[in-house]
């Protein structure tokens, strides 16, 4: 540290800011790493927004774990014969947001138990097969360790056998899956030269203790501060960790892995991208894993393959070798199942013709039936997730803070009006409801610093944010209004609670003349203006209820906590009759929307259905599946579903219900 904070002192330096969606995480952190190892100088970096810092920028192990989240600034520092290149090369790099693509396989992260649609996977979420249980730590007793210099030896040559296996995985992975997720190898290669671990092994080695022992001390540390880190999906990255110390304890005490040749369906503590690209796709059925959490690396992993993946099943006792499945659309894992697993084979059959049916009638509205259209459309960040939502009647969720999340400086109003047009078009022309800067908790904006807040879920988000930086929002209504005079646009305020904030934002839209026909509305995420919606609503054209944040308020649990994201479920019978107060008490000719996590999942969309509500915004995957769903759906019987759901105790007891009453047909 001493050493860091002499570079921090002299030479050169910078300030940058973290702009990509999840920070430093470890894939960026990485190529942070390998860049400033290619120049003869001290690099370091400090976390200005937390005081932490400053760490060698030469380390991967001390880089990513910075707490380097999206909003934060960076100081770079070095010293050395090219310490002005370096510091202008890593500038360049947080310039093009640490060269981070978006997590594969697009927005559809959420609780435990939700459906994970892979590219061949096609979202069916079921699996039936025989347990392969790989959830025990690599067995060290039967290692017999040797002098000093024989277990410096074993831990080089460890060292060396997992570069190799990992540079395999990475190659063949690019060849097979993609760029992108190969890219998360690189990260576990960089912690194999991270210089701040191997001191620590060797370290250990000299003082009298075995390779295995110096290795797992060291990379355990390195996890632990990993787990210590805010933010969920930061935290996630000590699975990868975790991944690298048992490829190097199985390389010094010649273990292979549990899943090398296996068939059936495997259940891990955790599931490492490493895991997820090695295992034989046709023949393991499915993945359960005892985590909770959907956007590790394994998960992404296994999903861009097609395989099955259901998470947060926790401790349950699974023998090796027992039947055992499941339906994560149901949130249902089963230990040796009382019909064998037929029920599941036969939900995984019907699925699959499901889905081959829904995409031929993709395009076709989604008329119940009884006759009543429901409008599907699709929740998008990029112009791409536009052009890729099959089927969408528009889209129900513009999120400007996505689209613009990468820049420094604010968008233009010209730049903010191509990005809309260019959506509008996406869609033919379908309406489009483009969501204002929603910022703030978990989704800070690099051009729009904020102080850091002890609670921020509780704190400045949404239009809370803008009541003293106005000039901002009303740039984007700007933008909003030009692209409204050209093609249908609604336009939503987001995290409303009292109606003089409705009132204030109003004021903004209305000082700028906005066209005939561009419809205002309000997101609803907090109860309080759920139970208030008939003051809230009053003068709009329509309300969307964001179910992701309103369960978790509802419920007091941070969906990103895996100790309890088991009870941030949007099917909480609290979370509906909050729905049901908003449909039944808006204002009359006020249509409700909802654009959460529930309005992908199909058993969720037929009680949403049931409970009044006009229209749903899915993830562009799920849209085809939503649609298919609602045209089997007789409204009189969801009705009544929806209903007896309000009453009962929990929510595995809606889903239970939900999933056994709308398979309608």
């Amino acid at each position: 540290m001493a050493e860091a904070a002499a570079v921090e002192e002299s030479g050169s330096f910078d300030e940058v800011a973290v702009s990509n969606e999840h920070g430093l995480h470890a894939r960026p952190a990485a190529k942070v790493v390998r860049l400033a190892q290619q120049f003869d100088a001290q690099v370091t970096l400090t976390n200005l927004t937390t005081g932490k810092g400053p760490v060698n920028a030469g380390s991967l192990s001390l880089v990513a774990t910075l707490n380097a989240q999206q909003g934060h600034r960076l100081r770079i520092s070095a010293s050395g014969p090219q310490a002005d290149d370096a510091v202008a090369a890593l500038r360049a790099l947080a310039d093009r947001g640490f060269d981070d693509a978006p997590a594969v396989g697009g927005a559809e992260a959420g609780t435990a138990g939700q459906v994970l649609a892979g590219k061949s996977g096609s979202g069916l979420d079921v699996a039936v097969g025989v347990a392969i249980v790989a959830d025990g730590e690599v067995e060290l007793s039967g290692y017999q360790p040797g002098a000093a210099e024989v277990e410096r030896e074993r831990a080089q040559d460890a060292r060396r056998a997992a570069e190799e296996q990992l540079t395999r995985l990475r190659d063949e992975t690019a060849r097979t899956i993609g760029t992108e997720e190969a890219s998360i190898f690189e990260a576990q290669l960089a912690l194999l030269d991270d210089a701040e671990s191997l001191d620590v092994v060797f370290q250990a080695i000299e003082s009298g203790e075995s390779a295995p022992a110096a290795w797992k001390a060291a990379l355990d540390a390195v996890a632990i501060r990993f787990d210590e880190l805010d933010d969920p999906y930061q935290r996630e990255r000590a699975q990868d960790v975790r991944s690298v110390r048992d490829r190097v304890l199985r390389a010094l005490t010649g273990k292979s892995e549990t899943t090398r040749d296996a068939s059936g369906l495997l259940v891990v503590r955790e599931l490492d991208a490493a895991t997820a690209a090695a295992v034989d796709a046709e023949r393991i059925v499915g993945i359960a894993v005892r985590a909770a959490g959907t956007t590790g690396h394994g998960v992404i992993v296994a999903r861009s393959r097609g395989i099955p993946v259901m998470t947060g099943i926790g401790d349950v006792a699974v023998p090796a070798g027992a039947l055992v499945g499941f339906d994560a659309r149901a949130a249902e894992f089963v230990v040796e199942p009382a019909d064998g697993g037929e029920s599941l084979r036969t939900a995984l059959r019907a699925r699959a013709a499901e889905r081959e049916a829904a995409l031929a009638e993709a395009e076709q509205p989604a008329v119940t039936v009884d006759g009543r259209t429901i409008a599907v459309l699709a929740n998008v960040g990029s112009v791409q997730d536009a052009v890729d939502a099959r089927g969408a009647d528009g889209s129900g969720l513009v999120r400007t803070e996505v689209l613009f999340g990468e820049r420094r400086v604010a968008p233009s109003v010209a730049e903010q009006a191509e990005v809309f047009r260019a959506i509008a078009a996406a869609f033919g022309g379908k309406p489009i409801t483009i969501r204002t800067w929603d910022v703030g908790g978990d989704k800070p904006l690099a051009f729009l610093p904020q102080e850091r807040e002890a609670n921020p879920f509780l704190g400045e988000r949404g239009i809370r944010v803008f009541r003293r930086r106005p000039e901002l929002l009303r740039d984007q209504l700007k933008a909003i209004c030009q692209v409204a005079a050209e093609t249908p646009v609604r336009v939503m305020f987001p995290m409303i609670t009292t109606a003089e904030e409705v009132e204030w934002a109003l004021q903004q839209l209305e000082a700028l003349d906005p066209p005939e026909g561009l419809k205002v509305g309000i997101m609803i995420e907090v109860p309080a203006a759920a139970l208030r919606i008939a003051t809230l609503a009053a003068g709009l054209d329509f309300v969307s209820i964001g179910t992701n944040d309103l369960t978790q308020y509802t419920t007091a649990s941070d969906r990103g906590n895996s100790a309890v994201a088991g009870l941030a479920d949007g099917l909480d019978p609290a979370v509906l009759q909050l729905i049901d107060h908003v449909v039944r008490g808006v204002p009359a000719g006020v249509e409700v929307a909802v654009c959460g996590d529930l309005a992908s999942d199909p058993d969720a969309a037929v009680l949403l259905a049931g409970l009044g509500v006009h229209e749903l915004s899915a993830v562009g995957p799920q849209v085809p599946t939503i649609k298919a769903r609602l045209r089997r759906t007789d409204l009189t019987t969801a009705t009544a579903l929806a209903a007896k759901a309000l009453t009962l105790e929990s929510a595995s007891a809606v889903r239970t219900r939900s999933t056994d009453r709308v398979r309608f047909s």
